[in-house]
């Protein structure tokens, strides 16, 4: 029997890489369609605009195609911080969920590596898209995994980040 190379959740993720924010006052059918099929009681609050922050949204929405329950008040970075079970800066693995401090508040992506001095997140609106962004480790405040989920994989060092924006700020 073959075993996954990295959870399910992830290969989602990746399948949405690209995924933008609608220019202006128009929303994306896209993001609003996700925060649709997930709903109030999952997001905890109506959803009406992807000029709201939707980190959280693509996170739960991620998890969501894997059968993995969100967080309460899924929309909210931090609330995805006492998420899960938390999870050894030294033992991380693709797909683990890492949720960073920011100016106002907060962001949460998806592990896929790291360099000496930042986490290679995959998230939703990193440049108002889903994308792939270096984000410090220092800002890091919570690494987690869903509760009843084996961890596939280890930590995983990128020797190349040529390429690859930092981010200071992910609003």
């Amino acid at each position: 029997m073959a075993t996954a190379l990295e959870p399910a959740w992830l290969s989602a993720a990746r399948a949405k890489l690209g995924t933008r924010e609608a220019a202006g006052t128009a929303n994306s059918p896209t993001i609003m369609g996700w925060a649709k099929k997930l709903g109030t009681k999952v997001l905890g609050m109506v959803y009406n605009a992807d000029s709201v922050p939707w980190c959280g949204l693509f996170v739960a929405t991620c998890l969501a195609e894997d059968g993995v329950p969100a967080a309460p008040i899924a929309v909210r970075a931090k609330a995805w911080a006492t998420w899960g079970a938390p999870l050894p800066a030294d033992h991380l693995a693709p797909g683990a969920v890492l949720v960073f401090e920011r100016p106002g508040g907060g962001h949460v992506g998806f592990y896929v590596g790291e360099d000496k001095t930042s986490y290679h997140v995959l998230g939703g609106n990193q440049g108002d898209r889903v994308s792939i962004m270096r984000l410090e480790k220092s800002r890091c405040v919570a690494r987690r995994w869903p509760i009843g989920r084996t961890v596939i994989g280890k930590p995983k060092m990128m020797t190349a980040i040529a390429g690859v924006p930092s981010s200071s700020n992910e609003a």
